[in-house]
């Protein structure tokens, strides 16, 4: 059970053509390898180079600077047919540069955009973002981690974590604190691989476990006042500007592995006999599936009416905060229940659903926590 690209007003024969080429693109560079990879904890990085050549690491990037301005429908296509997979890592590493270079492409140099968007879009370099600290990650007006200027340099003391593509990105958007307390102190440098006093720990997690994750180390780490993306003490808004599409993106993703739990639990119940018959006969069953699929339908309606606005140019904060819990939630509904509807064999290593269930919770947490984006919808919202 699937919608297409022709079943909603949004999407156009160019978004047809998009979802086409992606599809055809996992399922023969991604899927048949996911379980590979995932044992490896790695996957191999000729796969940046892969999806450059469809255009996927370009997507809603500047031509000038090698992407292809596609809209937020193409990158909604993209999340889910990703998602098909049923690897969250790969989604989160092959795409961490859509988190660390809006930065750049927004504020950042004209010489800094040479440097890096031309090779991360060609899939040569790869590029991470680098705030959560620690000490805190939602809370980035107070990070800790500092940058003192020393002449023509920046000198970095202090460590982030929880950082995708943290082993082997080239590019670092790091934020640092150059200034006061709050806000209105925090700066983005750029710190490329290799820097001396730039060490790396690679992090062991639940899921995503062929993306690469790791903490960061910053020891009188010299970095050129050349480096500064956009403006000293600056950063923070930098950091904010690129948080809506991000949230869609996950919520995105997130509504997609949904729709790959409710396609798995169909095909297994529809095959799986017992009591005399198939699973899907028993009435219990049907209405498990209908209800995932209220879900997953109701999701992707406001999904793309919230993705509709932001490209008519609203920033509709507090409504793309809530869609980013509905999604999570909504995923992990249905991981919960395609499990259960699978039994013990949904609890076997290499089963789809096993694997999204256990990266239900990073989506809670990342691009803005559960209970921090029901805060700030409530804020945005007007509800004090």
């Amino acid at each position: 059970m699937s919608t297409t690209a022709n079943s909603s007003p949004f999407y156009d024969s160019e978004h047809a053509a998009f979802r086409d080429a992606m599809r055809r693109f996992v399922a023969r560079e991604i899927t048949p390898h996911v379980e590979a990879w995932e044992a490896q904890a790695s996957f191999p990085v000729e796969l940046y180079r892969k999806a450059a050549e469809i255009g996927l690491l370009g997507l809603g990037f500047p031509e000038a600077w090698g992407g292809n301005d596609g809209d937020l429908f193409m990158t909604i296509i993209a999340a889910q047919e990703l998602a098909r997979c049923g690897a969250g890592g790969v989604l989160a590493s092959l795409l961490s540069h859509t988190i660390g270079c809006p930065p750049i492409v927004n504020v950042g140099s004209d010489e800094i955009k040479r440097r890096v968007l031309p090779a991360v879009l060609r899939g040569e370099k790869i590029s991470a973002l680098a705030i959560t600290e620690p000490s805190g990650g939602s809370d980035v007006a107070n990070l800790k981690t500092t940058a003192r200027r020393d002449g023509d340099h920046f000198v970095l003391n202090g460590s982030k974590t929880f950082i995708t593509s943290g082993i082997r990105a080239d590019f670092y958007t790091v934020a640092v604190r150059t200034g006061g307390q709050g806000a209105g102190g925090v700066s983005l440098l750029l710190v490329e691989k290799g820097t001396p006093g730039f060490t790396q720990t690679r992090l062991e997690k639940m899921g995503w476990l062929c993306s690469d994750t790791a903490t960061l180390h910053f020891e009188d780490c010299r970095v050129p006042v050349a480096n500064l993306v956009g403006a000293e003490n600056q950063g923070f808004k930098a950091i904010m500007l690129n948080f809506n599409r991000e949230r869609i993106f996950l919520a995105a993703g997130a509504n997609g592995f949904a729709r790959v739990c409710l396609d798995e639990a169909l095909a297994w119940a529809q095959q799986r006999e017992m009591f005399g018959g198939r699973l899907i006969d028993q009435q219990v069953t049907r209405h498990k599936l209908a209800d995932m699929a209220m879900r997953i339908e109701a999701t992707q309606a406001l999904l793309e009416l919230l993705a509709w606005r932001v490209e008519q140019g609203e920033a509709p904060v507090g409504e793309i905060c809530l869609l980013k819990n509905q999604a999570t939630q909504t995923m992990a509904h249905c991981a919960s229940e395609a499990v259960q509807m699978h039994g013990g064999a949904g609890f076997i290593r290499g089963v789809k659903v096993e694997r999204i269930y256990r990266e239900v919770k990073v989506n809670t947490i990342g691009g803005g926590a559960e209970e921090v984006m029901r805060d700030l919808a409530a804020r945005q919202l007007g509800f004090q």
